[in-house]
């Protein structure tokens, strides 16, 4: 059935390719043997319009042409189907290697498989293999999330969301309608950018604290998507990796390399415990909390009072 459908689009592909002028429906049917075939008109129907959708999909670009006697035909022209030779320096091919993986990992392998090979088609080498190696260290994208995939799609074709998300500072998730913008991946993490309708303001959500079911919503975005969203700048500094000061905290030994890799100073204490300058910024808390009893804040006294808050949050929880 595959091969007859594939041999179906060939000709199909074909025809709209060799024709000079528009062919008609009726042309095509009687044209191509597969539609010669077809069991009622509307059997014919059903046919030629998911074929011509599906070559479409492969990136033919076909053309509707009405004439004076008001028959509807069709035709792909040559000159529209003609790609330029493509060439990639070493950066591209390396970043366009790397996005193939990301999408080999999640359900997207197909897509990615077809866009690799319209880019072959319009010149790209055949021995470009974007899923080998090309060095003695490979760059690796993880993409676990169930959220992944929607949100993906839900960016692309700017539809708004609808998800149950947990934040850091919660014991239970809560619903949160979003127009997504844009996705990214920093340190390991995926994250969404995107407008949060019930807030009125940008915000960054990580996709492993999504709980549930990532449901689309009808309609249209009630924000105007901006030309540079930054994504990774916005979790750098909600993480602490923008700071203008320090803070001093107790570590245990042996734990928190995360903290120790960043510390400004350390200072042995004895009886297992560390003292340690880092920098302090925006979401500095958050982090802390994740480290649990091998940290204790020593100040500043609104960090100290923020990460008793939050421990008191998920006790309760």
């Amino acid at each position: 059935m595959a091969i007859a459908k594939a041999e179906r689009l060939m000709n199909l592909a074909l025809c709209l390719l060799g024709t000079r002028r528009p062919l008609s429906k009726r042309e095509l049917r009687e044209s191509i043997e597969a539609y010669l075939e077809a069991g009622s008109d509307d059997s014919f129907n059903r046919m030629f319009e998911r074929d011509k959708d599906d070559l479409r999909e492969l990136g033919l670009v076909i053309e509707t042409v009405e004439n004076l006697d008001g028959e509807v035909g069709y035709l792909a022209r040559r000159d529209s189907n003609r790609l330029p030779p493509v060439t990639l320096d070493a950066e591209e091919a390396a970043a366009l290697g790397l996005a193939a993986k990301v999408w080999q990992q999640a359900r997207l392998a197909g897509a990615a498989s077809g866009a690799l090979q319209k880019l072959r088609a319009a010149g790209l080498p055949e021995d470009f293999d974007p899923y080998e190696a090309h060095g003695a260290l490979e760059p690796h994208i993880p993409v676990h999330e169930a959220a992944f995939e929607p949100l993906m799609l839900a960016c692309r074709d700017r539809r708004p969301v609808v998800f149950d998300y947990r934040k850091a500072t919660a014991a239970r998730p809560e619903t949160r309608q979003v127009e997504p913008w844009a996705l990214e991946c920093w340190r390991g993490h995926w994250y969404l950018a995107g407008w949060d309708r019930d807030r009125g303001a940008e915000r960054v959500f990580r996709l492993s604290r999504i709980t549930g079911r990532v449901r689309s919503r009808a309609g249209r975005y009630t924000a105007e998507v901006p030309d540079v969203v930054t994504v990774r700048e916005t979790v750098a500094s909600w993480a602490g990796e923008i700071a203008d000061r320090s803070a001093l905290i107790r570590l245990r030994s042996g734990s928190g390399y995360p903290l120790r890799a960043k510390a400004v100073s350390v200072r042995e204490l004895g009886d297992d415990w560390d003292e340690l300058e880092i920098p302090y910024g925006h979401g500095l808390d958050a982090w802390l909390v994740e480290f649990g009893p091998d940290v204790v804040v020593l100040e500043p006294a609104e960090l100290r009072a923020d990460v008793v808050d939050r421990l008191r949050a998920v006790a309760k929880g």
